[in-house]
């Protein structure tokens, strides 16, 4: 990932809870039919190895399992984005000398792959991946909730991701390129935005 050095993030606590946050995360390898990608809930367990590994579950019938990934694999994680219009900076007034641009963060995350299918790692991912999706709900579901025998025939299904994280990159693009005005005005453009994403990104404009 290109990244310039105002929007560099290496903060290990923002990273991982960039991370912690998504919603839906997306899986890639190099395979020597070419690149495959495969949309993903996945989660990061922080107690495992040095620095944390990722889970996460395919189907079985997604091809990306059976294709041997050449060197590491990559999930991309996307944090809260906006669109950021020319309109907001002072500089538009000044010079007129802007053009639009995209406000954003990610974090990519690398690491060996493993696959598994094993009926008990399977049904521990996806119970722990279950439980971090319910627990805002007042009356979270759980596996246990559904018959067991439904719920072996359903691991059946699926195939079990395990990737160790060797490395991180992180980007919070988030208009510290431009002056202290040009900002104050982003913020409050965003921040009149009836999208909730547009109005979490005006927050985390910095302001000096």
């Amino acid at each position: 990932m290109y990244i310039p050095p105002a929007f560099l993030d290496n903060d290990p606590r923002m990273l991982r809870a960039t991370i912690q946050a998504a919603r839906l995360a997306n899986f890639v390898t190099a395979t020597s039919e070419g690149p495959m990608v495969t949309p993903l809930p996945l989660f990061l367990d922080e107690s495992e190895g040095e620095r944390g590994v990722i889970y996460g579950h395919l189907a079985r019938a997604n091809p990306q399992w059976r294709l041997p990934p050449i060197g590491d694999g990559l999930a991309v994680f996307m944090g809260p984005d906006a669109y950021v219009t020319p309109a907001w900076y002072e500089t538009k007034q000044v010079t007129g000398k802007v053009v639009p641009t995209w406000n954003y963060v990610a974090v990519h995350v690398f690491g060996p792959v493993e696959f598994f299918d094993d009926p008990a790692r399977l049904l521990e991912a996806v119970r722990r991946l279950t439980t971090l999706h319910e627990s805002e709900r007042s009356s979270p579901w759980a596996v246990s909730d559904a018959p067991a025998d439904f719920i072996q025939s359903q691991l059946r299904g699926i195939v079990g991701l395990r990737m160790p994280v060797a490395r991180m990159e992180g980007k919070r693009k988030m208009s510290q390129n431009r002056t202290e005005a040009d900002r104050a005005g982003v913020a409050a453009g965003l921040a009149e935005s009836e999208r909730a994403s547009d109005r979490e990104v005006a927050s985390l404009i910095p302001r000096t």
